[in-house]
């Protein structure tokens, strides 16, 4: 009998795995006989670890098998945008004025609304959004009308 002493000192750290060391180590854990522990401990990482990367491939396979969606709401207008004025020359320096300048004369190009996109939806709602809007958002907006109507 050997008298052996191990001590385990963690240091807590958090390493980068490409997707490729994943795949590898995942491969390893999903052979036959193999068990989750052996592939942790061989790579030395926690066994959660290895289940969360399972569950993640699952799914990313199960986001992936979903087919895209066109939700059709009629027709797009197009429209050009309003013309946008010239940009005065500075005058001479005036006393400094307390009242605040309207929004229109701070924007970049006054008026305009870059990639403008207007809805006009059956139930005669007009949707209108622009180029800024965040696709996830404007999806889940066009859903909720389209299960309302």
């Amino acid at each position: 009998m050997t008298d052996r002493v191990e001590i385990i000192a963690r240091t807590e750290r958090r390493r980068k795995y490409s997707d490729a060391e994943k795949a590898a180590i995942l491969a390893q854990a999903d052979q036959e006989g193999v068990s989750v522990r052996d592939v942790a401990r061989r790579h030395e990482i926690a066994e959660s670890l290895i289940y969360n990367w399972r569950s993640a491939r699952r799914q990313a396979t199960a986001i992936a098998s979903e087919p895209l969606e066109f939700i059709p709401y009629g027709s797009i207008v197009t429209s050009q945008p309003a013309p946008t004025s010239p940009v005065p020359a500075p005058q001479a320096k005036a006393a400094p004025s307390c009242t605040p300048m309207p929004e229109e004369l701070v924007r970049p190009h006054p008026g305009a609304r870059p990639g403008a996109i207007d809805i006009d939806l059956p139930s005669g709602v007009r949707l209108s959004t622009d180029s800024y809007v965040n696709e996830k958002a404007l999806a889940r907006v066009l859903r909720a009308l389209r299960d309302i109507s």
